[in-house]
């Protein structure tokens, strides 16, 4: 074989492992997903994508409008993004040829001659020209993290709406249950009066009067502790808000009725809607894109230089075309040997996207999880509701009954006491559930990637 026939084949070999891309990637091809939710609550329509609306709060909507204008951790987030965005410009300006210019004045003397100056203006330009593709797989890589940082940030706003939302029922729930424990010290302080007439008239013992009193305390000591969950909980809603926490923030008197069923929409929607999901499918593209530009690292480098100038001791000189002096030159690297660091690249970034890879799957199982969940959970939660509701109510009639016995003799104070116990208990646990019922709509909304 001749050496040219030799040569030929040898740059079409390259050429042909050069055009080599990166792997095309399907997220339902890669995922297997269920054909519909395993949820009975579950409905497969189209889920809603402006889900603040379903609670009908305005105050609500203007917290959380609030929220995504002045919060803080969401304007560093979009920072990333513009960050991300101009990486990718950079790692892209390799494709382009450089050209840079430079001007001064230089002045010399030796022994031989006199003292002498002159001005430059000097040129120099520079390309590798990417015959293969590698530095275009970069820029590629570069702009896949981009996409990923831009899906981050819209997960993250998704994030910051829930969780105002969150932080607000968990205002109005705080103040709720302080409100129902000064129900309670109203009530208590009743039963304290009833029982210190009773012991003046010598019809109930001491020990009575000592077991109301200490209730009564108790009932002080939780309601201290239901107006400090309200400063803690006010004070980091206005730090999402983008406020200084002074504790002063109003609030709706009540908590809003839950919207009704959510229709869900198909599993198989949430990877493409999902931010998480898109920002893995992003990092897993980038990552491949890197094998590509890796592998082709190893074929030869074609540039493209070229520098020039003139020099000249009159500066009126220099605009002289005559003056001018260049060169221009074109040159062939092939890698012959780097101690297996071209060959480690390749594997590092095969290493990295076989990570990518199975991030991507656990983001996945990950993202039906926290859907599965939510779903199962409002059942359940709408269950319990109705359980406490019907709670709050026997234990308000039992309490009536109760002082009415405990007037008749007919029970110990304990029982009495045991009675008012159980109200509050029921009523704070009745307030807990409708906020978590609430919380996890949010939490289904999150899950299932819906915009705000």
């Amino acid at each position: 074989m001749s050496h040219t026939l030799r040569a030929f084949c040898c740059t079409a070999l390259l050429f042909t492992a050069g055009c080599a891309t990166s792997p095309e990637r399907h997220a339902t091809a890669m995922t297997k997903s269920p054909p519909q939710w395993s949820s009975v609550t579950a409905a497969n329509n189209p889920i809603s994508t402006q889900w603040l609306n379903c609670f009908a709060d305005a105050q609500l909507s203007a917290l959380v409008r609030e929220a995504l204008n002045q919060n803080y951790d969401l304007k560093a987030a979009a920072a990333r993004v513009q960050s991300a965005r101009e990486q990718a410009r950079i790692d892209g300006a390799a494709r382009w040829p450089q050209l840079s210019f430079a001007s001064g004045y230089r002045r010399a003397a030796d022994a031989m001659s006199a003292e002498a100056g002159a001005f430059e203006a000097l040129f120099a330009l520079s390309w590798e020209i990417d015959v293969w593709g590698r530095i275009k797989a970069a820029q590629q890589a570069a702009g896949q993290d981009a996409d990923a940082v831009a899906a981050d940030y819209y997960g993250a706003k998704l994030s910051l709406a829930a969780r105002t939302a969150q932080s607000y029922f968990e205002l109005i729930e705080a103040k709720l249950q302080a409100e129902v424990a000064e129900q309670s010290i109203k009530d208590r302080r009743t039963i304290v009066e009833l029982v210190r007439g009773r012991f003046a008239r010598g019809l109930t013992r001491g020990l009575d009067l000592r077991l109301v009193l200490t209730d009564l305390e108790n009932a002080k000591a939780q309601l201290a502790d239901s107006r400090n969950q309200v400063q803690i909980v006010t004070r980091r809603l206005q730090v999402l808000l983008g406020r200084y926490p002074d504790n002063r923030l109003n609030s709706t008197s009540s908590l809003p009725t839950p919207p009704s069923v959510l229709a869900a929409g198909l599993p198989s929607e949430l990877l493409a809607r999902r931010p998480d999901m898109i920002a893995a499918m992003s990092r897993l593209q980038a990552a491949d894109a890197r094998v590509e530009s890796a592998k082709k690292s190893l074929l030869p480098r074609i540039t493209l230089t070229a520098a020039g100038g003139t020099s000249s001791p009159a500066l009126t000189e220099l605009i002289d075309p005559r003056a001018v002096a260049w060169n221009l030159a074109m040159g062939l690297v092939q890698p012959v040997f780097t101690g297996g660091r071209l060959k480690a690249g390749i594997r590092l970034n095969e290493a990295r996207s076989e990570e990518a890879f199975n991030h991507y799957q656990s983001t996945a199982l990950n993202a039906f999880r926290e859907v599965e969940q939510a779903l199962a959970a409002e059942f359940w939660l709408r269950e319990q509701e109705r359980a406490l509701q019907q709670a709050v109510e026997q234990t308000q009639a039992s309490r009536k009954l109760a002082v009415y016995s405990y007037r008749q003799g007919l029970i110990e104070i304990l029982t009495l006491l045991d009675s008012y116990r159980s109200t509050l208990n029921a009523q704070s646990a009745h307030l807990s559930v409708q906020r978590q019922l609430l919380s996890n709509r949010i939490d289904l909304y999150l899950a299932l990637g819906g915009g705000v």
